[in-house]
């Protein structure tokens, strides 16, 4: 990775390819301009920022999270009436009980442990996730970062032209479907969410670097048959998480970790959900445009199509 300097800041790195801890600053207060000017320029290079030990409330979390840009608006795991906010964790924010392990709130959640990037399946996809550790457990529920960039960089040419030319089609409801029966969804909330097309290439607007851009939520490539389409999305994501390019991040009590969803994918890990208490708190900073336009997928469908033939 190119060096950075920093005035304010010190920046760790974490991995030889991306992600690095954060000190030197505390996101309790605002942070003036040009410091932030450098966690910003910080995480493009790095892709996943932890900053440790910050005992940030609600609305601090929100506050810091909105220097990076719109915050999504979420369609469930609200935190109190924020919908801004929202929850991973096995704990009623009510109650404050451990919610049992095969209540429908759970089941929703496990799906977190297949390799994702956030809102992949919405029509405008997540350009950050901020992820505040309130409680953690003793062991368990890691987070596993895949570094996206790195992966696509080591694809041969061939491939990468490829997939430049190459649109998939990423649901909520496929990946669900990975975890939990498959009419755990309503209806309803089935039809909140409905399939969407996303590039298989991203690119940082601010530093044009580019990345894969596969998940757990991209069930198939438009314009190939079935079969032939997952079989590219499952040779892709096998080669972007080999070991060498992943970080496990290991939570202690008030992380914030915050990462780039056009750079990286995220999985969670298992533990002992029934006994143990874990409360985490999302903030998602919504992207600037789809992926691809309307005229662009409907050009790469038809040449995927010739190509497939």
């Amino acid at each position: 990775m190119t060096g950075q300097p920093y005035r304010h800041i010190t920046v760790r790195p974490l991995h030889p390819l991306f992600a690095a801890e954060v000190t030197g600053i505390d996101l309790t207060q605002p942070l003036p301009d040009d410091v932030f000017a450098e966690v910003a320029a910080a995480f493009d290079e790095h892709s996943v920022l932890v900053f440790p030990g910050q005992r940030l409330d609600n609305d601090r979390q929100i506050a810091f999270s909105r220097r990076f840009g719109e915050l999504e608006v979420m369609l469930k795991g609200v935190v109190g009436e924020d919908r801004h906010l929202a929850g991973i964790s096995n704990v009623d924010p009510k109650t404050n009980q451990i919610i049992p392990a095969d209540h429908p709130r759970m089941l929703r959640q496990y799906g977190n442990e297949l390799w994702h990037t956030d809102s992949s399946f919405k029509p405008v996809s997540a350009k950050a996730s901020l992820l505040h550790g309130r409680e953690v457990p003793p062991s368990g529920g890691e987070t596993h970062f895949a570094a996206m960039r790195a992966a696509w960089d080591d694809l041969p040419a061939e491939k990468k032209r490829l997939c430049e030319r190459l649109v998939a089609e990423h649901s909520f409801v496929y990946s669900r479907r990975q975890v939990v029966k498959e009419d755990f969804l309503t209806p309803e909330e089935k039809a909140e969410v409905p399939p969407v097309p996303q590039a298989l290439v991203v690119e940082n607007p601010r530093n044009a670097r580019k990345a894969l851009y596969v998940a757990s939520h991209a069930e198939r490539i438009l314009g190939w048959p079935e079969a032939q389409g997952r079989a590219l999305l499952d040779e892709l994501l096998a080669h972007a998480t080999q070991p060498k390019y992943v970080y496990t991040h290991r939570w202690r009590p008030w992380d914030l970790v915050m990462w780039d969803n056009r750079a990286t994918m995220h999985k969670g890990s298992a533990y002992d959900y029934r006994n143990h208490r874990r409360v985490m708190v999302r903030t998602t900073v919504a992207g600037d445009a789809p992926t691809i336009t309307a005229d662009e997928v409907r050009r790469r469908e038809a040449e995927a199509a010739t190509l497939a033939a």
